[in-house]
């Protein structure tokens, strides 16, 4: 066994020999970025060996790397297995998931319904006369039927009654006995809401009694050291001890983001009753510890989408250990319960006869329509691009990350936390080929412009000297420079290529193509669109007009886009605090219509004819 050091954490773990960089990093707790899931493809788990030598670099880091990089002891993590005691560098990057939590959308209004009862009871002391056992003397108390109790509860029930002078509280939920407390505790009885997104875990902590938002936080998921998007965590769930790690991945997320939510609220986690989680289909069955294995072939069949029912101690979360957990039910192999929390919180199964489109881009792209009393989705193969996996310089929406461009009078980059730029985020990509398309460098088929052979009398136009000084030739085809190295923070031009234009197209070709095929169902057109619901993080980070530009969403009218702020999460603080909406929830699975585009034979073909850039 060998130590490995983390810096400038100083996080330590001990590995056998031949144990890869990347997979000690996730071991140590350590946060490394890789989106292609350790197959040394993305280029992007880059670490510098402080000490310890372990090996020649290998071509895939000749291909990523510098020679100075690799010069001064850089490699990639999934590359270089530990030989021996090392201490490592990791890149200071620092996250951002909080922007997630600070989104704020339209949200129904709720009225508190909670599905945790908490009851203040003063029993009579037992005699020689009145020898009724002690958990029949509570329930006695208690409305009929008589709920269930567990061992534990049972265990202590006999002192703590006589040491607080037959005066509980219950709290009860779910046809169970959860708790039994000392005194009048009926003001303390709060629940947890958990959207679990690919890349972002976010948390809410809530009175049920009021139905208040007390604290929000979020984290980003580490399941993402093994990979960006959902196949990458498929595939490794189906290796041995896959899942039970990337089980034990998220609730560990989900613990240090509870325990900072009580911590700043002051409350108890014996006070935690109730846990509701909405996430993808595949972060659902990690949640659970599900073997989510044939989700990824076809017919991409989930385990359950039911809303599925277990304890805070089965799962290993940090409230009270009878706390009930409750995950939403999925509606599709792809298209989870997080699409579920959309619907909720945006009324789209309220929305009559109105005519509304949902988008959630994250890592997948899940679409709903509302039309005609009909409820439809469908899920697109669109996310990675989006959120920076295969393309050249992508990244998450991390402090470095170009999140916007503006082409004027020069070239304008606004840059998440206002440091030198490290790569570009999804929607500084569409805003960049928006840009570029307006200015002409970008052609309707997605094609750079050879800046020589732009004719100022033929078409009518001139570059201008700093937009042609940026577009140059790369190893295929043009590239253009959004940031130049001597500004840039990873010591190289920040370029977008040729590739990732076409990463781009392919990403809202899917897009624009599913709800061409959601608006074909329900036998309407692009003009009965109502309006278009931007959910997510994603959705509420990009220019609409970019969006439209591009043609990644309907050819609407720009003031017929609304984004939603995190509905998903709003939705799921909505289902945690009011029965009545729960049972919205549990119907949904019988009322949506789910449309597996790889099925239909004319997705193809819509797919095809977005991917210019012509609107839509």
């Amino acid at each position: 066994m060998h130590i490995v050091t983390f810096l400038p954490r100083h996080a330590e773990t001990r590995v056998s020999r031949g144990t890869d960089l990347l997979t000690a990093a996730a071991q140590a707790g350590v946060p490394v970025e890789g989106s292609c899931g350790g197959h040394g493809t993305c280029g992007k788990c880059n670490v510098k060996l402080i000490e310890g030598k372990h090996g020649s670099p290998d071509p895939l880091e000749v291909e990523h790397l510098s020679p100075a990089e690799l010069a001064e002891g850089w490699v990639l993590a999934c590359r270089r297995t530990v030989e021996q005691d090392s201490v490592v560098q990791v890149p200071a990057h620092v996250d951002v998931s909080h922007r997630k939590g600070s989104l704020k959308g339209e949200v129904l209004p709720v009225a508190a319904e909670p599905s945790v009862e908490k009851l203040a009871v003063q029993l009579e002391h037992p005699t020689v006369e009145d020898q009724t056992a002690d958990l029949d003397r509570l329930l006695s108390r208690l409305p009929a039927p008589a709920p269930r109790i567990s061992r534990r509860e049972l265990g202590g029930l006999p002192r703590l009654l006589r040491q607080n002078d037959f005066s509980v509280t219950v709290a009860l939920a779910g046809g169970r006995l959860i708790a039994v407390e000392p005194g009048d505790t009926t003001e303390s009885n709060y629940g947890l809401a958990f959207d679990i997104g690919t890349t972002t875990v976010m948390g809410s902590l809530l009175d049920l009694n009021s139905g208040t938002l007390l604290e929000i936080a979020a984290a980003t998921n580490p399941q993402s050291v093994h990979g960006a998007d959902v196949i990458s965590r498929i595939t490794y769930a189906s290796g041995e001890s896959g899942l039970e790690q990337l089980h034990r991945k998220v609730i560990g997320a989900m613990n240090e983001i509870t325990g900072s939510l009580l911590a700043r609220a002051g409350i108890d986690p014996d006070h935690v009753y109730e846990t509701l989680v909405v996430g993808n289909t595949t972060m659902s069955h990690l949640f659970l510890g599900i073997d989510p294995t044939y989700l990824a072939p076809a017919p991409f069949i989930p385990a359950y989408q039911r809303a599925v029912e277990a304890e805070a101690a089965e799962l290993g979360l940090k409230t009270h250990p009878a706390g009930r957990v409750l995950a939403l039910p999925n509606l599709a192999g792809y298209v989870g319960s997080d699409t579920v929390g959309v619907i909720l919180a945006t009324g789209l199964d309220l929305s009559g006869d109105a005519t509304c489109l949902a988008v959630d881009i994250g890592t997948n792209g899940e679409l709903v329509l509302a039309a005609k009393g009909r409820l439809l989705t469908c899920s697109t193969a669109a996310g990675p691009a989006l959120e920076g996996a295969k393309i050249t310089h992508g990244m998450r929406a991390a402090e470095g990350a170009i999140e916007a461009v503006h082409i004027g009078e020069e070239l304008q980059l606004s840059v998440i936390g206002d440091v030198p730029s490290r790569g570009v985020c999804g929607s500084g990509l569409i805003d960049a080929v928006a840009e570029l398309l307006r200015a002409g460098l970008i052609d309707t088929l997605g094609q750079f412009v050879d800046p020589e052979f732009v004719d100022p009398e033929t078409d009518g136009r001139k570059l201008p000297a700093f937009l042609k000084e940026r577009l140059r030739p790369g190893e295929s085809g043009f590239e253009f420079v959004l940031a130049w190295k001597g500004h840039s923070g990873i010591r190289e031009d920040i370029v977008l290529t040729q590739g990732d234009v076409a990463e781009l197209q392919l990403a809202k070709g899917a897009i624009h193509a599913g709800f061409k095929i959601l608006l074909k169902e329900a036998g309407l057109s692009v003009s009965d669109v109502d309006q278009v619901l931007l959910a997510g993080a994603f959705g509420n980070y990009i220019r609409k007009e970019s969006a439209l530009s591009i043609g990644l969403l309907p050819d609407l009218p720009v003031e017929r886009i609304t984004p939603v702020g995190n509905a998903a999460g709003d939705g799921a603080r909505m289902a945690l605090v009011s029965r009545s909406i729960r049972q919205r929830a549990f119907s949904l699975p019988g009322r949506v219509e789910h449309i597996e585009l790889s099925s239909r034979p004319e997705f193809q073909d819509e797919f095809i004819d977005a991917l210019p850039f012509s609107g839509g």
